[in-house]
């Protein structure tokens, strides 16, 4: 069986990489798939990012990263993966997600979508709340792996 776990990760947080880890644990692999999205200005283009996350997950040997466009279904079905997996931080996620999840049903029937809630941890985490607390100076060691933490200080400089 092989997961989908899709994401623009703008930057990769450590709420993200517990899922990943997580997800790793449960499935044993993992296909990590980095979204060029064209409607979207990045903070990191899709190279840096790729770099980022394969930093922070060099100690899971059974994780792949792999970047993509166009619409997520359409890279799992590539891939021949038959499981997408999202994370859940709060009820308003739900919502979003389902509507995802659902319309993703409806592209390819064959493609399921289960969800991970975020460890209590991180619950508060999101990539434009990290990159907002790095602008302006804010802590960040606690919300991004090393790797992620010197890129923003290094770009918010």
């Amino acid at each position: 069986m092989k997961i989908l776990y899709p994401g623009t990760f703008d930057p990769l947080t450590n709420g993200h990489l517990d899922l990943i880890e997580r997800a790793e644990k449960i499935f044993g692999n993992l296909v990590v798939a980095v979204l060029e999205n064209t409607s979207k200005t990045p903070t990191f283009n899709l190279e840096r990012r790729i770099i980022q996350i394969k930093n922070s997950l060099s100690h899971l040997p059974n994780i792949e990263v792999i970047s993509y466009s166009g619409l997520t279904v359409d890279c799992a079905n590539d891939l021949k993966a038959n499981l997408i997996l999202r994370g859940l931080r709060a009820m308003s996620d739900f919502e979003y997600e389902l509507q995802i999840a659902h319309t993703n049903k409806s592209l390819n029937n064959d493609i399921e979508t289960i969800f991970l809630s975020t460890n209590t941890n991180y619950s508060f985490l999101s990539s434009s709340l990290v990159k907002e607390v790095a602008k302006f100076g804010g802590e960040i060691n606690h919300m991004v792996p090393p790797s992620v933490e010197r890129d923003l200080k290094e770009y918010f400089k």
